[in-house]
């Protein structure tokens, strides 16, 4: 177990479990046609991981799936990396899909949408509080 920055990090084959401070966020990455490396798999945790500031109520279990990879391993031309995010936050379902040449990319991409989707669902929340 890494402690990073009060943060907790538990990570098996693909899947990591974020804890952080009050809230709780399960992030579980998997792959379509590419290898998970270590610094891919740090670069999906920080950016997605990044998320955990809009959670405030600490009774709020938090689940993101992130699906990363290559539609086809011989698309050699156009669009060739994919990364979509199904994060589930209040028995609320938030999804984001993104596809670009750079993996990195997609996945920032992804990242800003559930930001916006996020920031939406929060005034929302208050708005009926």
């Amino acid at each position: 177990m890494q402690t990073i920055c009060r943060c907790e990090w538990q990570t098996f084959d693909f899947y990591t479990q974020l804890r952080v401070d009050s809230c709780c966020m399960k992030l579980i990455i998997s792959t379509k046609n590419i290898s998970l490396d270590d610094p891919l798999r740090v670069f999906v945790e920080e950016k997605i991981g990044g998320l955990k500031k809009f959670i405030k109520d600490p009774n709020d279990l938090v689940e993101v799936r992130v699906e990363i990879g290559r539609p086809s391993k011989h698309h050699r031309s156009g669009m060739v990396y994919r990364a979509e995010a199904n994060l589930t936050v209040d028995g609320k379902l938030l999804r984001a899909e993104a596809t670009h040449l750079d993996l990195r990319t997609a996945i920032v991409a992804v990242k800003d949408e559930l930001q916006v989707q996020m920031k939406k669902f929060k005034e929302k929340r208050v708005s009926r509080n």
